[in-house]
């Protein structure tokens, strides 16, 4: 049973192009499906979420980060009444825009595009990826996502102003998105501040002394852990005291959403789209709480001293290889070179390489870069 501001896969706003109804599953599944078997889902698993290979193939990449809060947003919108197909299709589409070299080829690709007067959002790149880059299908291009995947791929975590964005005004930017979609930022976030806390500890950038130190709510769970298992190891105290902290997160984001669309009496889904700000949050306490962690994290793991030189390096990689790309448009595969006769060729370019892999740009930046470099010094 769904609640009565949750989104109806029967009021749905429907597709681009028209298709025959499914005869056993319903819209937001067959969403599901497609983004699952997108080629832009499966390249996920070589690209960074923090750490790279050298450091071991057990921790997060984008693909298996994907999958965790793809679990926790099922958890959490079946809790509220809300649409889990819905919910699960943003979760395991979130990230699908991400460039490889995570935040720090994201950082390198927006500052190359802002030298011609554009910019890279891997939201906005993910809708062009939905839209239009996937090729599945014979009688459309992209897709073919409902309204509703779509509005959230793009307004998820952030809110666009139609001044800024007329191309976008079709997703109802004076609106609020669904809590659907509003949940997904949230899930995100729990979901990389628990998993990078776990990452940091395994790969012995982050001791345990500054995580309990640094990270309140973490300590607090540790303490109880150590209370209660005395003689196991401290890897296991340390599961215990991070699986509460991820319960805590969880449980609160829902009983605080909950009380947040009571006080407001909200009755209907129309309604949480007119709210005059987001439902879906932490209580104050844990909010407090998240960004200490949040800022912990930035502090200890993502801008420390060990991680810099690969960030600067994969910075380097994606910034020589849009360059090389802009010089040399007979180097990008055909159709690219075709779609640079419609659109600008730094758009086309940034498209490119923000669908490589790790793996396939570090191959492309050797042959191409090196053999410029080599050429050079000749």
């Amino acid at each position: 049973m769904l609640a009565q501001f949750a989104v109806g896969v029967e009021d749905s706003r429907g597709r681009r192009h028209p298709e025959p109804q499914h005869p056993y599953r319903n819209e937001f599944q067959r969403d599901r499906d497609r983004v699952i078997h997108a080629r832009a889902f499966r390249r996920l698993e070589n690209k960074t979420q923090v750490f790279t290979r050298r450091y071991s193939d057990h921790f997060r990449n984008r693909l298996t980060h994907t999958i965790e809060v793809a679990q926790i947003s099922r958890t959490i919108a079946a809790q509220l009444g809300l649409n889990v197909d819905l919910a699960e299709a943003l979760a395991l589409a979130h990230d699908i825009g991400h460039p490889p070299f995570g935040h720090a080829g994201e950082k390198a690709l927006d500052a190359a595009m802002r030298a011609y007067g554009h910019s890279f959002d891997h939201n906005l790149h993910a809708l062009r990826i939905v839209e239009d880059f996937e090729q599945r299908y014979a009688a459309f291009r992209g897709l073919n996502l409902t309204f509703e995947v779509r509005e959230g791929i793009i307004k998820h975590s952030r809110d666009y102003a139609a001044p800024e964005y007329p191309g976008l005004a079709e997703y109802l930017l004076d609106l609020r998105p669904p809590l659907e979609a509003q949940i997904i930022d949230l899930t995100d976030e729990i979901g990389y501040d628990t998993a990078d806390l776990d990452d940091g500890y395994e790969a012995r950038i982050l001791r345990l002394e500054a995580i309990r130190s640094g990270v309140s709510i973490f300590d607090r769970f540790y303490r109880a852990a150590e209370a209660q298992y005395a003689n196991v190891s401290e890897k296991l105290k340390f599961n215990e005291a991070l699986r509460h902290t991820l319960d805590r997160m969880v449980s609160d984001l829902i009983s605080n959403t909950q009380t947040r669309i009571e006080a407001a009496e909200i009755k209907s889904l129309q309604e949480v789209r007119e709210y005059r700000e987001r439902l879906a949050g932490f209580s104050p306490a844990v909010e407090a709480e998240r960004r200490e962690a949040k800022a912990f994290l930035h502090e200890n793991l993502y801008f420390s001293a060990v991680l810099n030189p690969e960030k600067v390096q994969a910075e380097k990689i994606v910034g020589e290889l849009f360059d090389y790309f802009l010089k040399a448009r007979g180097a990008l595969p055909r159709s690219y070179q075709e779609n640079s006769r419609r659109e600008p060729l730094p758009v086309v370019v940034c498209d490119y390489i923000a669908g490589m892999t790790d793996n396939y740009i570090l191959e492309q930046h050797a042959r191409l870069c090196s053999q410029k470099t080599s050429a050079g010094n000749a």
